[in-house]
C-alpha cells in the first residue's frame, strides 16, 4: 500500500492522534469551568483558547486522514 491510499498506515496514525487530539481538547474545554467557578478566569480563558487551537488541530488531522 502506498501512503495515499486510505488504509495505510499512515493514514490510520494520523487518524489516531487527531482523535486523541480532539479528544484532548474536549477535555480542557469541559473543565475549564471550574477555573471560572474558582474565580481564575485567566486559567480558564487560557484552557478555553488552548482547547480550541487543539480542536482545529485535530479535526484537521482527522479530516487529512480521511482524505488520503
Amino acid at each position: 500500500m502506498t501512503s495515499s491510499e486510505p488504509g495505510s498506515p499512515l493514514a490510520r496514525r494520523e487518524r489516531l492522534v487527531g482523535l486523541l487530539v480532539l479528544g484532548i481538547a474536549v477535555v480542557l474545554l469541559v473543565s475549564s469551568v471550574t477555573w471560572f467557578s474558582s474565580h481564575r478566569s485567566g486559567v480558564g480563558i487560557a484552557q478555553l483558547v488552548l482547547g480550541v487551537v487543539l480542536a482545529g488541530v485535530g479535526g484537521f488531522l482527522v479530516q487529512r486522514a480521511r482524505s488520503r
